[in-house]
C-alpha cells in the first residue's frame, strides 16, 4: 500500500505570497487540504482576511508587501508569534504585465517601446520580492535546520515566448508578451539554484515550479494557439498544479533539491 503520509504537511506552517492571484489561491488551497496551516500573505488584506476564512480557523491572514523589509520582518514575527515555527515558503507573487486598453496594447508592448519603469517594477516584485522572502522567512527555516522553498517560474523563464501565439484569426498582431517576465522568470530558475545550495548543509530545499499558460477566459484565438504548441492539448486548470505544490512542501520531494518541476502539458518538450 502507498505510503500517502509521505505527502501529509500536518503540522507545517505554509506561507503563500501573492496569495489571492489565480495560482495563489490554488496554491492555497492544496496546502491546506494536505494538512498544513497556511499564512496566506497578499498585499489585499481584505482578500487575504477571505480566504483565510474560507480555509478554515488554523489558517492566517498576512498583509504583506514582499518589497518591503519591514512589511516582511514584521510578517515574519506575525507568524512566529501564532505559531513558533514556518516550514514551507512558496514564492509565488510577481507582476505579469497586462495591457487593458486593446488599442495601444501592441505598441507598448514591444520591445523597442516598453516603459522602463515596468521593466524595473517586475525586477522588485518577481526577483527583487523572492530574494527579501527567502532572506527574511527562509533564514527560520535555516536556523531550525528544516524547510521547504518553492519559487515558482514559468515555461517563459525556460523558452522564449513564441509571438505568434497572440496573433488573432485575422493574423494580426494584438500585442507581444514583453521582456520583463521571461527575464525575471528564468532569473527565478538561477535564484533557486544558488539558494539549493548554499542552504542544503541547512536542510533547506529550495526548488522551482515552472507552470505553463491557464486558462482564465482569455481570447479564443489565443487559446486554441496556446494549446496547439502543447502536447496535452489544452491549457492548464487552475488546479492542475495543485499536485506538484504538494510533492514539493512535503516529505515526498525529500530528497529533491535545486530542481525545476516543469508543469506545462508538455509545452517545452518540443
Amino acid at each position: 500500500m502507498a505510503d500517502h503520509s509521505l505527502f501529509s504537511l500536518h503540522d507545517k506552517v505554509a506561507v503563500v505570497t501573492g496569495a489571492c492571484g489565480l495560482l495563489g489561491v490554488q496554491h492555497c488551497r492544496a496546502l491546506a487540504e494536505a494538512g498544513a496551516s497556511v499564512v496566506v500573505a497578499d498585499l489585499n488584506e481584505g482578500a487575504c482576511k477571505e480566504l483565510a476564512a474560507a480555509l478554515g480557523p488554523q489558517h492566517m491572514a498576512l498583509s504583506l508587501d514582499v518589497t518591503s523589509r519591514a512589511s516582511l520582518e514584521a510578517g515574519r514575527d506575525a507568524i512566529l508569534a501564532r505559531y513558533g515555527h514556518i516550514d514551507v515558503l512558496v514564492n509565488n507573487a510577481a507582476i505579469n504585465d497586462m495591457f487593458e486598453n486593446p488599442l495601444t496594447a501592441k505598441e507598448k508592448s514591444m520591445f523597442e517601446h516598453y516603459p522602463l519603469e515596468q521593466w524595473d517594477r517586475s525586477w522588485q516584485v518577481n526577483v527583487t520580492g523572492m530574494f527579501l522572502c527567502s532572506q527574511v522567512l527562509g533564514t527560520v527555516m535555516a536556523g531550525q535546520q528544516s524547510g521547504s522553498i518553492i519559487n515558482i517560474s514559468s515555461t517563459y523563464g525556460i523558452v522564449a515566448p513564441d509571438q505568434s501565439i497572440y496573433r488573432n484569426e485575422a493574423g494580426e498582431q494584438t500585442f507581444y508578451k514583453s521582456p520583463a517576465y521571461p527575464v525575471t522568470k528564468a532569473a527565478v530558475l538561477g535564484f533557486t539554484r544558488y539558494l539549493a545550495a548554499y542552504w542544503g548543509n541547512k536542510n533547506v530545499r529550495v526548488n522551482a515550479l515552472s507552470p505553463g499558460g491557464v486558462e482564465n477566459n482569455q481570447d479564443a484565438y489565443f487559446q486554441q494557439n496556446y494549446a496547439a504548441k502543447t502536447l496535452l492539448g489544452r491549457m492548464a486548470a487552475a488546479t492542475d498544479y495543485k499536485g506538484a505544490v504538494i510533492f514539493l512542501a512535503s516529505d515526498a520531494s525529500a530528497y529533491t533539491t535545486g530542481a525545476n518541476l516543469v508543469v506545462d502539458g508538455g509545452w517545452t518538450a518540443i
